[in-house]
């Protein structure tokens, strides 16, 4: 290894030699090594002069900046330029040699390469840097790259490498791999919280803070924000500030010349404010940063599975995070970390960034585990292994394109997407695409709808590709390079289709973002796989009929919708008919009490044309009426008086085979053969129902129903009163109380002998009492109510004791005229 001066003074250099030891005596090994101790910059050339590292070494780095300057300052420590022993591929940029030995590269970038080469041919070593991000393309890389070192290359050296790790949970997965941790010393960092003002938006404190820290401390800023939007605001709020000062913007869609000016010290010795997202916060020293202003928020990206597309949403930082950011400040010096919030806020942030496997789009990660073998992921060796839900819906989605067959197993079609660099309904589009000849068209859509900048800003992607097509920046050349590269690869000699719009071209890769306006201002939307969604009515896009929604913001029917292209009908009819489904639908409508049956043409929820059915299946509509029965109830339908009664006592009894859930349960085999022939419910024949309920019966219940909860009471006199066994006081029965005289016990019901519930009226039948205890009332209030019996109806006999009179409903007269005949 050539010599690496000051380099050598880097704390990771301190447990070097123990480092190399443990990959010497074992495949695997764990580095925890604090911000700043070199472990990027340093390990992978310790490795070139060893043993068993006669190949090249792949150093991977979660970001294409980071890899880049990793690779910049790997070299500059060797003396060397980029492109000779040490090389770096991204994305959109490469630059490496036959003998390149160091090559650093995107996780991504790895992910292609060995699942193309699952034996790593002429690797001998592969570094995984900041491994504590758990990007998923991270895990699965060393998911991946554990199997092929089990399977075919027991020599291969598998390293993971962070500050902030969890060396023991990575140990264990990796065989229990011997952890080596640098406590080397550290540039002295002082924290000072200066807080937020939540009623103002975050780059006026920023502002403050970066004010502040100019006005207290020397040395170059690095500020922190969550995204672009708030950079570009921070840096026009921040306005002039000297001529001895310049600003920089470190984002991922400024070119890689204006990141390198942003990282590298001022060739004018002018002293610096960098505004960058997290792609500063980990694997890259920035020369002359000594202050970190922290906003303490983060910009994380994941996955709606309702509405199956990945949305930003801005949350706090993790502690991980913050820790990291800090960092950047004592690299080369002592240094100062402004932090926009408390320091008791610290106890409240998330230990560490949540895995983005657990919260992002698994169609890549499923396609790719397909093309490596494995039909089950969760089969590979993670630390958090991939949910169910977020597999099933990947599932439907990989199947839904042809990618998968239905066991699982990759088709011609799935390798054809899987070895695009790209998602897989993008991959599918562009695959489409070259069948009539658009297939560079449709690579540069795809790369447009997933790097942000490109073709500027604004909802309307038609205009936002017509721009990019034009557009002459190094990362617009970069990205059209890259998008004949990906055409080229997916030709097909096909051809004889009719081209798409750019609408059409995303509603190839998205079908169920098809949305058709519902207003005439534009505003309210319709997706077809149901979903609600909003638009701008400010927006051009708002006259259109139709839209091929690219992306949205928001959950439920508060979806926005951030980008689109216009759509015709004729488009959908000629290019997706074969998602176009013709089906009868039946609704019941409870206001007119019918079935309503049409004929609809529908693009998943959208329908696109209907009719009404004059005659339409009897069966089905039978069915229509019985799901409005389970819907609403049995309630809804015409029983009879007699057959609530015998439901009420049926309940009282407590024989359950007539209850409403009973009834709901059996529908199908008593209730559906009633509904043949019916268009509304009222038709239904209240007989037919009462039979129904004698059946479902049987006689040994119904007799059982008439021991324990009789239909009436008889009177001493011999007269019958039905019992109300859905009273709210409980069974009750209402009679002249002139039938009870004679009666000295108190009338029951029911196998435990309930009291029935006596509403006792006058002769006129005015509700004169009610009890549950005939004795006492005779001998209690009997007195003052016969008083009041004898005003109102003289006529009638009202005795000072009734248990000992005959009952009868007749008048004295009447009663005297009947002695001689009963005598």
């Amino acid at each position: 290894m050539a010599e690496q001066t000051s380099d050598q003074m880097l704390p990771v250099m301190a447990v070097m030699p123990d480092l190399l030891a443990s990959l010497r005596a074992s495949p695997n090994a764990v580095l925890i090594a604090p911000p700043g101790a070199g472990k990027t910059t340093m390990v992978a050339p310790a490795l070139l002069d060893e043993p068993y590292c006669d190949g090249q070494i792949l150093l991977l780095s979660p970001r294409r900046l980071a890899a880049r300057m990793a690779a910049e300052r790997i070299a500059e420590g060797l003396g060397e330029a980029v492109g000779g022993r040490v090389g770096y591929t991204t994305r959109l940029d490469s630059k490496q040699g036959p003998n390149s030995r160091i090559l650093v590269m995107t996780e991504g970038i790895f992910r292609n390469r060995i699942i193309s080469d699952p034996e790593l041919a002429g690797v001998s070593a592969v570094l995984f840097d900041e491994v504590h991000e758990r990007s998923i393309d991270s895990d699965f890389g060393l998911a991946l790259a554990l199997e092929a070192q089990t399977a075919f290359r027991p020599d291969l050296r598998v390293l993971a490498m962070s500050a902030t790790l969890d060396g023991s949970r990575f140990s264990q997965l990796m065989g229990d791999a011997p952890v080596v941790e640098s406590d080397g010393e550290r540039w002295p960092l002082d924290f000072r919280y200066v807080g937020r003002r939540a009623e103002q938006a975050i780059e006026a404190d920023i502002v403050r803070a970066v004010r502040q820290a100019l006005s207290e401390e020397d040395g170059d800023i690095l500020v922190f924000l969550p995204g672009v939007r708030e950079i570009d605001r921070a840096v026009d709020s921040l306005g002039s500030i000297g001529e001895n000062i310049v600003v920089h913007k470190l984002h991922g869609q400024i070119d890689p010349a204006a990141q390198r000016l942003a990282v590298r010290r001022d060739a004018q010795q002018r002293r610096k404010i960098i505004f960058a997202t997290n792609i500063a916060e980990t694997s890259l020293t920035i020369d002359g940063v000594r202050i970190v202003i922290d906003s303490g928020l983060a910009r994380r990206a994941r996955f709606d599975q309702a509405a199956g597309v990945t949305r930003l949403v801005t949350e706090r930082a993790s502690l991980s995070a913050v820790t990291q950011r800090a960092g950047r400040a004592a690299r080369q010096q002592a240094g100062v970390a402004y932090r926009l919030w408390q320091e008791a806020g610290n106890g409240g942030l998330p230990p560490f960034d949540p895995p983005e496997i657990l919260e992002s789009d698994l169609a890549p990660l499923l396609l790719d585990c397909a093309r490596w073998g494995e039909n089950d992921p969760t089969k590979l060796r993670w630390l958090d292994g991939p949910p169910a839900p977020a597999l099933q819906q990947a599932r439907k989605l990989l199947l839904s394109i042809n990618a998968l067959d239905a066991s699982g197993h990759i088709t011609p079609h799935g390798v054809q997407l899987a070895d695009l660099p790209l998602p897989p309904p993008l991959a599918h589009m562009v695959v489409e695409a070259s069948k009539s000849g658009q297939g560079e068209d449709a690579a540069m859509l795809a790369l447009l709808l997933q790097e942000r900048g490109l073709g500027g800003q604004g909802e309307n992607i038609e205009t936002r590709f017509e721009r990019f097509v034009g557009e002459r920046s190094p990362k617009a050349d970069a990205a059209r390079k890259l998008a004949q590269r990906i055409s080229r690869m997916c030709r097909s000699g096909a051809g004889g289709q009719e081209p798409l719009s750019i609408g059409g071209l995303i509603a190839t890769a998205y079908p169920d973002r098809i949305a058709k306006r519902r207003d005439n201002k534009g505003e309210k939307w319709i997706s077809a796989m149901g979903r609600g969604l909003q638009l701008d009515t400010a927006s051009l896009l708002a006259r259109e009929e139709w839209l091929a929604v690219a992306d949205v913001q928001g959950a439920a029917s508060g979806a926005r919708i951030l980008s689109a292209a216009p759509l015709t009908e004729a488009e959908i009819l000629s290019h997706f008919a074969e998602r176009i489904t013709q089906e009868e639908t039946l609704s019941y409508d409870k206001n007119a009490d019918r079935v309503d049956a049409r004929a609809q043409r529908r693009i998943g929820a959208i329908v696109l044309s209907e009719g009404r059915i004059e005659k339409p299946d009897q069966a089905a509509v039978a069915r229509a009426l019985l799901a409005a029965v389970r819907e609403m109830g049995v309630g809804a339908l015409p029983w009879s008086k007699a057959a609530l009664a015998l439901r009420e006592r049926a309940q009282f009894a407590g024989i359950a085979a007539v209850s409403d859930e009973a009834l709901l349960e059996a529908a199908e085999q008593w209730l559906l053969p009633l509904l043949i022939g019916v268009n509304r419910l009222r038709d239904v024949s209240p007989s037919a129902l009462s039979t129904a309920l004698d059946n479902m019966l049987g006689w040994d219940q119904r007799t059982r129903i008439d021991q324990i909860a009789p239909a009436s009471f008889v009177s001493p006199p011999g007269t019958t009163h039905a019992i109300d066994y859905a009273a709210e006081a409980g069974p009750t029965v209402e009679l002249r109380v002139q039938g009870l005289f004679g009666l000295d016990s108190h009338p029951t019901v029911g196998a435990e002998r309930i009291a029935l519930v006596l509403s006792l009226t006058s002769p006129a039948g005015r509700p004169i009492q009610t009890t549950r205890n005939l004795p006492e009332f005779w001998r209690g209030s009997w007195r003052d109510v016969a008083k009041e019996m004898r005003g109102r109806y003289p006529r009638h006999n009202w005795p000072d004791a009734p248990w000992e009179s005959v009952a009868s409903l007749k008048t004295k007269k009447a009663q005297a005229r009947d002695v001689p005949r009963n005598a």
